[in-house]
């Protein structure tokens, strides 16, 4: 039987490891940019953040009297230790004055008049943060490379930072063709609140490949659907069409018929338009890509568990396996075909790596979180 021409056909499956080198060689990152630490949880820093040594001299920690701790180191409710002047009362945050390496309890100083007594010691340095307690020039706050977390934005914005430098690639999510279907819109949806979680900054309207060819502001297209050799599936060829092929087929599963390729020097990851797929070939390369493009690395947070099950992979093929978390045993719930009852009923996700035929049971594997 003859072969329709016109079809998009896979030649041969790309090696996962293939098209990440191909990331790394050939994706430069974003310019960076600026912007006050509120309007950057989530991004990637382009430049270290450096304070000033912070305090600059030792405050107080709490409310209470600033005191010389060796003066009053013999003191106790039986036998008071008489000051010789009255102490300064400091509240926390003041500045502590000469002579003082201590901050004394309201109730360690019984003030009598002019004058004082101590009824309570004190060790030197208590109740005193002190210079460069918080912060020091030499070790930075936080790294280039690193993203910035919600705790992160909080202690920059209380070391008074102004703003930081960061990178944030522009992320357009498209349709593969003109049809759509709940399927699709579902993929287009998690993708891009994924991009945004991985600090790219998901944006552009619900447009389809062809008109992004047109569309000079994103650094990167993640087209949804049309991979595949079905009669309305064209956006490999439109890919080709304008741009540079490098891979259709990646031999990973779910999601075989992914592609990615370059429009001028602008990546295109071409994903299934099925929910499963295109999910596992964002977590497998899309978030590889925009890390790339931030200047930053994918940072996992996996837990280890043993498998309840054995898993089996086919030789070649870097597979993404669901598994739900119970009573401290992953349990795989799929492959191949991750069906919405096992994504809504699973935890997380495993990997199965091209060279290995699966995991027995009983053997740790390293959970990951969804998106």
């Amino acid at each position: 039987m003859a072969v329709d021409p016109s079809l998009q056909r896979i030649a041969r499956l790309t090696p996962l490891g293939a098209i990440l080198a191909l990331i790394d060689a050939r994706v430069a990152a974003v310019q960076p940019s600026k912007c006050p630490p509120a309007s950057a949880r989530g991004q990637t820093l382009a430049e270290d953040v450096v304070v000033a040594q912070l305090p600059p001299t030792p405050i107080a920690l709490r409310d209470g009297f600033a005191v010389e701790a060796g003066a009053i180191a013999d003191a106790g409710p039986y036998s008071p230790v008489p000051l010789a002047s009255k102490p300064p009362r400091v509240d926390a945050g003041d500045e502590l004055p000469g002579g003082a390496d201590a901050v004394a309890p309201l109730e360690a100083i019984n003030e009598r008049g002019d004058h004082a007594v101590a009824v309570a010691p004190i060790a030197p340095g208590e109740g005193v943060l002190p210079a460069g307690g918080d912060a020091v020039s030499e070790r930075p706050l936080r790294r280039a490379g690193e993203r910035l977390r919600a705790i992160d934005v909080a202690v920059v914005a209380a070391a008074g930072v102004a703003e930081v430098t960061i990178r944030a690639p522009r992320i357009s999510i498209v349709r593969g063709g003109s049809t759509t279907s709940p399927v699709i819109e579902a993929a287009r949806g998690i993708l891009s609140w994924a991009a945004a979680d991985c600090g790219g900054a998901a944006f552009g309207k619900a447009m389809i490949l062809q008109a992004s060819l047109d569309y000079e502001q994103p650094d990167a297209v993640i087209v949804v659907g049309g991979t595949g050799s079905g009669r309305r599936d064209t956006s490999v060829q439109t890919l080709a069409k304008h741009g540079r092929v490098e891979a259709h087929g990646i031999a990973v599963s779910p999601g075989e018929t992914a592609a990615f390729g370059f429009v001028g020097s602008r990546p295109y990851l071409l994903v299934p338009g099925r929910l499963d797929a295109a999910l596992a070939i964002w977590l497998l390369i899309g978030r590889h890509l925009v890390a790339r493009l931030a200047g930053g690395s994918v940072v996992d947070v996996p837990i280890v568990l043993p498998l309840k099950r054995k898993v089996t992979s086919t030789i070649g093929l870097t597979e993404l396996v669901p598994v739900s978390c119970i009573t401290g045993l992953a349990e795989p719930l799929a492959s191949g075909y991750l069906s919405l009852q096992a994504l809504a009923g699973s935890d997380g996700w495993i990997v199965v790596p091209a060279d290995s035929e699966g995991f027995a049971a009983g053997t740790p594997v390293a959970v990951r979180p969804w998106p």
